[in-house]
C-alpha cells in the first residue's frame, strides 16, 4: 500500500510546474528579488513582534524580579517611563515596518504572478491552437476552456495564495522554534509533541483532498463540455426538441461536479478542525508547565508570555500549512492537467531546418500518396496527379472517397502516411507551415464568421487592410450590395458564426475574406452546398472571379459547378478513377458521364414539377 506523503505526491507535480514554466518567472527577477528580501524582513519582524510585551511585563509591571534577560538589552539603567516609552515606540516601528514588508511582498508577487499566469495561458492556447486536428476531434472543446481559462488560474495560486503563504509560514516556524528553543529546551520539546499528530493528520487527509480536487476539475470539464456542445448546435438541438436530454445531462453532471466540491471543501474543514484541537493540546502543555517554571522562579513572567505568544504564532504556520496544502494540491491537479496539454506533441510540424516558403507559382504534384485516418484504412491510396499553375482542378466522387482528404494533405493539417506532395518542386514539408498555408486561401462548405463588425471579418489576420481594399474584395464577392443594406453597412456585428446572416451571405463575406488573401493557391470545399439557386449563382460568380489567375482545387457534389474546371478528377475508394475535362468525361460515357447525366435530368424534373 502507497503511504507517500500528499505533499511528497504534489512536490514532483508542483516541481515540473515550476521547471516548465521558470524561464517566464525568471523573467521578473527584479520583482522577485523584491519579494524575497521583503519575505525574509516579513519574518524577522514577527519574530521581534512579541519582544516589546516580554519588556512590558519584566521591565515595568514586575520591576523588582530579577530581570537578567534585560542586561542583553540595555534597557536595565532606563527607569520605567523611558521604558514604557521606548516600548510604544518599538512597536509602531516594529508594525509599520511589518506592514511596509507585507505590502510590497504582496504586490510584487501578485504582479509576478500575474504576468507568468497570462504567459502560461497564452502559452497554452498558442499549443494548442498548433495541436493536430487528431488531437482536437478526440478532445472535448468545453474541457480544453477549463484548462486555458480555470486551470491557469490555479497555477496563480501555487505562486501566490498558497506557495508564498506556505513559506513565509515554514520561514516563521523555524525562527521561532529556534528563539524558544534559547528561551526554554524543554519547553520547547513539550511544545512540539503534537506536531507528529498534525503531520499524520495531513498526509491522510490532504491525500484524499487532492484526489477529491482532480476529480472535481474533470468533471467541471465535463459540465463545460456539454454546455459548449448543446448551445454551439442549439439550432439542432431546438430542432430535435432536445432541450430536456441535454439539460438532464448537464443537471447530472453539474450535481456530481458539486458533490466533487462539497467532499473537497469537507475534507479540508475536517483537517483544518483537527489541527486547532491539536493546537488546543499543545497550549495546554505549555501553559501547564510553563507556569510552574514561573511558580519555581526558573523563569521569569515576561519570557513565559512571550514563549505562549510565540507558541500561538507558530501554531499559526501548523494552521497556515494544513490550509495551503489543500490548495497547492488543487493547484497540482490544475498543473498536471495544463502539462498534459503541453506534452502532446503536434502530428504536423516544422521539420529541422524548414525554409520559409517563397511566392508559389502554383505548380502542384501528388506523387504515390496515400493517407489513413486509420492505420487498416486507406482514405487515399497511392494517388498521382499534376496540376500547372492557374489550373482549375474540380474533385468529384461520393462521400468517403477522399476528395477533402486530398485538400487536408495539400494544406498540410495530416501528412501523407507514404508518398510526397510538392509546390513548383519541392516537397511541402521543406517549407515552414505558417509560410505555407499563408499562400493557400481557403472556402469551406460552412465558412466561419466572428462576433466582430464585417469589415473586421473580411480583413482578418490581414494587417494595414485599407477600407478601399476590403470594399473591393466584397464587390468581387457580390457582397458589397447586401452590406450596405444592413443596418451599419460594413459596421454592422454579425452574431457568433455569423448567425446572423444568411447562408448565402456568410459564404460570399468568406469569398470576400479568400480574395483579401490574394494567394496562388485556392481552396474551395463544397462553398455551394445547402444554397438557393439565387445565392447559388452569386457565389459561384464570385468564385469565378476569385479563381482566375489561381491554382485552384474545387470539392464539389454539384456537377454544374466543375463544368468549367480544366481537370475534373472522379475520385473512388482512394484512387482517381477518371480524370480529363468535362467533355472528354462525358464523350467516355463512364461514370461521371452517368453522374453528370442523372443530375441533369433530377434537376431538369424538378423544375418542371414546379
Amino acid at each position: 500500500m502507497n503511504r507517500a506523503s500528499p505533499m511528497t505526491q504534489a512536490v514532483p507535480g508542483l516541481w515540473a510546474v515550476i521547471t516548465t514554466f521558470w524561464p517566464q518567472i525568471r523573467a521578473q527577477w527584479r520583482l522577485l528579488l523584491v519579494a524575497m528580501v521583503t519575505l525574509l524582513a516579513d519574518v524577522g519582524l514577527r519574530l521581534l513582534e512579541p519582544w516589546p510585551l516580554k519588556l512590558l511585563i519584566d521591565g515595568v509591571l514586575i520591576p523588582t524580579q530579577t530581570q537578567p534577560s534585560l542586561s542583553l538589552w540595555g534597557f536595565t539603567n532606563l527607569n520605567a517611563a523611558w521604558l514604557l516609552m521606548l516600548i510604544a515606540v518599538g512597536v509602531i516601528i516594529i508594525a509599520v515596518s511589518r506592514a511596509i514588508a507585507t505590502y510590497w511582498n504582496t504586490v510584487s508577487l501578485a504582479i509576478v504572478g500575474s504576468r507568468v499566469m497570462a504567459q502560461v495561458r497564452d502559452q497554452l492556447y498558442g499549443h494548442l491552437q498548433r495541436l493536430s486536428l487528431r488531437y482536437h476531434y478526440q478532445a472535448r472543446s468545453g474541457d480544453l476552456i477549463i484548462r486555458v481559462s480555470s486551470d491557469a488560474n490555479r497555477l496563480q495560486e501555487i505562486l501566490l495564495t498558497a506557495a508564498l503563504p506556505l513559506v513565509v509560514s515554514l520561514l516563521t516556524l523555524g525562527g521561532m522554534v529556534g528563539v524558544m528553543a534559547w528561551l526554554d529546551l524543554k519547553l520547547t520539546l513539550l511544545s512540539l509533541a503534537t506536531f507528529p499528530l498534525f503531520w499524520l493528520a495531513a498526509n491522510r487527509l490532504s491525500a484524499k483532498i487532492r484526489h477529491a480536487s482532480l476529480t472535481q476539475r474533470h468533471q467541471e470539464g465535463a459540465v463545460a463540455s456539454t454546455a459548449a456542445e448543446s448551445l454551439s448546435a442549439i439550432k439542432l438541438v431546438q430542432a430535435l426538441s432536445l432541450e430536456q436530454a441535454f439539460a438532464d445531462l448537464f443537471s447530472r453532471q453539474n450535481q456530481r461536479s458539486l458533490q466533487e466540491n462539497i467532499e473537497t471543501k469537507r475534507l479540508a474543514a475536517n483537517l483544518e478542525r483537527l489541527v486547532d484541537v491539536l493546537i488546543a493540546f499543545g497550549t495546554a502543555l505549555v501553559m501547564g508547565y510553563g507556569g510552574h517554571l514561573v511558580i519555581e522562579d526558573a523563569l521569569t513572567a515576561g519570557t513565559v508570555l512571550v514563549f505562549l505568544t510565540y507558541l500561538r504564532n507558530a501554531y499559526k504556520p501548523v494552521q497556515n500549512f494544513a490550509k495551503y496544502t489543500g490548495r497547492l494540491a488543487k493547484a497540482a491537479a490544475s498543473g498536471e492537467r495544463i502539462l498534459n496539454i503541453l506534452a502532446e506533441t503536434p502530428d504536423i510540424q516544422d521539420k529541422p531546418g524548414a525554409i520559409p516558403a517563397p511566392f508559389f507559382q502554383g505548380r502542384i504534384e501528388f506523387k504515390y500518396v496515400s493517407f489513413g485516418y486509420h492505420p487498416d484504412q486507406a482514405i487515399l491510396d497511392g494517388l498521382n496527379l499534376t496540376v500547372r499553375p492557374g489550373e482549375k482542378i474540380a474533385l468529384v466522387g461520393a462521400s468517403g472517397s477522399g476528395k477533402s482528404t486530398l485538400l487536408s494533405l495539400l494544406l498540410r493539417l495530416y501528412d501523407p502516411t507514404a508518398g510526397k506532395i510538392f509546390i513548383d518542386g519541392h516537397d511541402l514539408r521543406d517549407y515552414q507551415l505558417t509560410s505555407l498555408r499563408n499562400q493557400m486561401a481557403v472556402v469551406l462548405q460552412e465558412s466561419l464568421l466572428f462576433a466582430a463588425t464585417i469589415r473586421e471579418n473580411i480583413a482578418y489576420g490581414i494587417e494595414g487592410a485599407t477600407m478601399a481594399e476590403i470594399e473591393a474584395a466584397a464587390r468581387l464577392a457580390n457582397a458589397h450590395k447586401f452590406i450596405l443594406e444592413l443596418p451599419q453597412g460594413y459596421d454592422t456585428v454579425v452574431g457568433e458564426r455569423g448567425t446572423t446572416l444568411s447562408g448565402g451571405q456568410r459564404q460570399r463575406l468568406a469569398i470576400a475574406r479568400a480574395a483579401m488573401r490574394q494567394t496562388p493557391i485556392l481552396i474551395l470545399d463544397e462553398p455551394t452546398s445547402g444554397l438557393d439557386k439565387v445565392n447559388e449563382q452569386l457565389v459561384f460568380e464570385a468564385l469565378e472571379r476569385l479563381a482566375e489567375n489561381r491554382t485552384t482545387f474545387l470539392v464539389t457534389h454539384n456537377l454544374q459547378l466543375a463544368i468549367a474546371a480544366d481537370q475534373i478528377l472522379y475520385l473512388y475508394q482512394g484512387q482517381i478513377r477518371e480524370q480529363g475535362t468535362h467533355a472528354e468525361l462525358l464523350a467516355r460515357q463512364g461514370v461521371y458521364a452517368d453522374l453528370f447525366q442523372r443530375q441533369t435530368l433530377a434537376t431538369v424534373t424538378k423544375s418542371l414539377g414546379r
